[in-house]
């Protein structure tokens, strides 16, 4: 039951991560009336309190090791109580300043769930060796993407059962409840033994080949982080697909989980690097396509998300096991390194709706009214044409790598 547990852990983190980066952007402008441009200037903000806090979440975690369970809990009750309070109703003139608030539990909460999850892979895995720990991130990442489809489709069934407010409060009390049984069921896989490495420095993290992968990841998030931001607005405004985005991420989604296996088995037998130069093309060819998508295409637009879907699941299952490998090969502390991997993929996710959102706001585009051609534009070039530029950068950084894969 070790590797069920990780990935019911992975669940709880992944349907949380879901309503933050998708659904928040078009709750805070729908339903609380804050503009876009406000909206991408709170996440960079919550993003400057990271910067400090995941690497000390990381410290945290190795200097206490026996403390794992007390985090572990700690993590789920933060979800558990941050979100019903996230969409409940609210107005007013302090309606920023509570959005800001809740919007630090959650994100403290989840970082210090992944940090953790992440940071004791050695300690989770049942061989710390790097097909141990690339079998691990199959599991987790399994677990991470049927959280993301869980959290996908949740508002669209609570809103058909008749819940109010677009069914977001009752979505709340949802991923709250899955935080709690979450805290429960998984307490044993954090009394294993921990294995803590050496102390982290930045030459230690060049040696291992750590730092490398970490400008990887950072690059590689941000085409993700620019598309999950702008997929409803997307879905519903530019292609004209109302009330199709929710199965349409479903797709997505489970496009990326059904492969993870695959890129997990490829990563075994060809190496992570020449897994990720057959995967990263269809990421590039899912972007390009969507430029082009004319409106009410909806079976061109399914078939871009399995593709796409497909080449985001090996990123999620192989970069996080090679930056895993390097610093289990090299002895490192992991918790503190994936603190600073967890910031460099949610400042991926800041710097993208920083960048993005404003850009939409100047060019007049409003979600859910009438838009012109110049605001569906600035739209389409946000969400495709950007996008595929930064894959490309990130794919010249994979083919960069060394040729000797620190995975086999």
């Amino acid at each position: 039951m070790l590797y069920p547990r990780v990935s019911l852990y992975a669940l709880m983190l992944a349907a949380a991560g879901i309503p933050l980066y998708i659904h928040l952007p078009r709750f805070a402008s729908v339903n609380l009336g804050i503009g876009l441009g406000t909206i991408g200037t709170i996440l960079l903000v919550i993003r400057l309190v990271d910067l400090v806090q995941d690497p000390l979440i990381g410290w945290a975690i190795d200097r206490w090791p026996r403390a794992q369970t007390l985090f572990a809990v700690a993590a789920a009750l933060g979800l558990a109580i941050g979100f019903p309070a996230l969409f409940s109703p609210r107005s007013g003139p302090h309606v920023i300043a509570q959005l800001v608030g809740v919007l630090i539990l959650l994100f403290s909460a989840y970082s210090l769930g992944m940090i953790l999850l992440y940071g004791r892979s050695a300690t989770l895995a049942k061989r710390a060796t790097p097909d141990g720990l690339m079998t691990l991130a199959a599991y987790r990442e399994g677990g991470m993407l049927a959280g993301v489809v869980i959290a996908a489709i949740a508002p669209t069934v609570f809103l058909a059962m008749g819940a109010e407010a677009q069914g977001y409060p009752a979505f709340g009390l949802f991923l709250g409840g899955i935080a709690l049984v979450t805290a429960l069921v998984t307490l044993p896989i954090w009394r294993r033994p921990v294995i803590v490495g050496d102390r982290l420095s930045l030459a230690g993290l060049g040696d291992a080949g750590a730092l490398r992968l970490l400008v990887l990841a950072l690059v590689n998030s941000l085409p993700v982080a620019i598309t999950s931001t702008l997929f409803l607005f997307f879905v519903e405004d530019r292609l004209n697909l109302p009330g199709k985005a929710g199965p349409l991420l479903i797709l997505f989604f489970l496009s990326a989980g059904l492969t993870v296996p695959f890129w997990a088995r490829c990563s075994q037998r060809l190496g992570a690097k020449t897994t990720l130069m057959i995967a990263m093309p269809l990421a590039i060819l899912g972007f390009a396509g969507a430029a082009f998508l004319a409106p009410g295409n909806l079976a061109g637009f399914a078939i871009i998300c399995v593709v796409s879907g497909a080449a985001l699941g090996a990123d999620l299952v192989i970069l996080p096991a090679m930056f895993s490998v390097a610093l289990t090969q090299a002895g490192l502390r992991a918790s503190q390194a994936f603190g600073i991997w967890s910031f460099a993929g949610k400042l991926g996710l800041a710097l993208a709706a920083f960048a993005v959102l404003p850009v939409l706001q100047r060019s007049g585009f409003i979600p859910g009214a009438r838009n012109d051609a110049a605001a569906l534009s600035a739209l389409n070039i946000c969400y495709a044409v950007i996008p595929c530029i930064l894959k490309l950068g990130a794919f010249g950084l994979v083919l960069a790598l060394p040729t000797e894969d620190r995975t086999r």
